[in-house]
């Protein structure tokens, strides 16, 4: 009798265990909690800790809360010119209202593909309005930007229909299919070059200016240096005559200086081997020899 009594307690708290194992269940911190009972959410925790449920009714279903990355494979877009480019995407996505994404979408896997399709076509229709030089020269940072707002900013409102929101959307890169690369390149290298040619016309067109510009300051400058040298010039020789007229203001000084002249021109004359000269009787340095005789 004790025997069964005891076999009956032991199979009464297993099942008490058990029932209590079944009725509880604890929520993380980064997850939410969707309680279901028969296929439908009855109720939803984000609330960290421990929580019940009926045993054996009700299942619980886990959620994260946290942004999740999903890299969307490379897929071919449409530019406004008719040009194919392939384009290589990320978005930022976080799970907002639990209970309309079980209902609506059930796992991340699912949610995940409806996203790419969604982003995809916000891509589309984006890059549709671009031309392909628009987007391979797009240099400004800021203009990017405002593409990729435009692009989230549509897929977020499309997602929030399955209780998603979308906090991102960023294009990695713009690749060129290999059919017209070559050619995407090539026009790339001739735009280039021709702006080189313009840049380099452009400077040489401005040294010239510069060039004739100096050339005409460094004439003007030594136009006025002769000029003022010419003038200092003829002043010298004004005050050097006015002073020889000065010196030699008496017939005595005139004849000095005379005098004087000769012998400099004589001794220029016997400065050479030839110590010869033939002189005019009348000349006044033949009359200074005749004298000196």
């Amino acid at each position: 009798m004790k025997k069964s009594i005891k076999i009956m307690l032991t199979v009464l708290a297993l099942v008490v265990v058990v029932v209590v194992a079944a009725g509880t269940f604890t929520v993380p911190e980064n997850e939410y909690a969707c309680t279901v009972r028969f296929s439908k959410i009855i109720s939803t925790s984000d609330r960290p800790g421990l929580h019940f449920k009926v045993p054996f009714l009700d299942s619980v279903k886990y959620f994260p809360k946290a942004a999740m990355l999903y890299d969307i494979p490379p897929s071919d877009v449409l530019t406004s010119d008719k040009q194919n480019m392939t384009a290589d995407c990320y978005i930022l996505w976080r799970i907002e209202e639990p209970k309309k994404f079980y209902q609506t979408l059930g796992s991340t896997t699912v949610a995940e593909q409806r996203l790419d399709a969604l982003t995809y076509n916000a891509l589309k229709t984006v890059m549709g309005t671009l031309a392909q030089s628009d987007i391979i020269n797009m240099e400004d940072g800021g203009e990017r930007n405002e593409i990729y707002e435009g692009i989230s900013s549509n897929v977020d409102k499309l997602a929030d229909s399955y209780g998603i929101a979308v906090d991102d959307v960023k294009i990695k890169r713009f690749d060129l299919p290999e059919s017209n690369e070559n050619a995407v390149y090539s026009r790339m290298i001739s735009e280039r070059n021709q702006m080189a040619e313009k840049f380099t016309a452009d400077g040489n067109y401005d040294a010239a200016i510069i060039r004739n510009d100096v050339d005409k300051q460094v004439n003007i400058i030594v136009s006025n240096a002769k000029a003022e040298a010419a003038k200092l010039e003829a002043e010298g020789e004004a005050e050097y005559m006015r002073m020889l007229a000065e010196a030699y203001d008496s017939p005595e000084k005139k004849d000095f200086y005379e005098f004087t002249i000769a012998l400099d021109a004589l001794g220029q004359s016997l400065s050479g081997d030839e110590k010869t000269i033939i002189l005019d009787a009348n000349s006044a340095l033949a009359k200074i020899l005749a004298g000196a005789n």
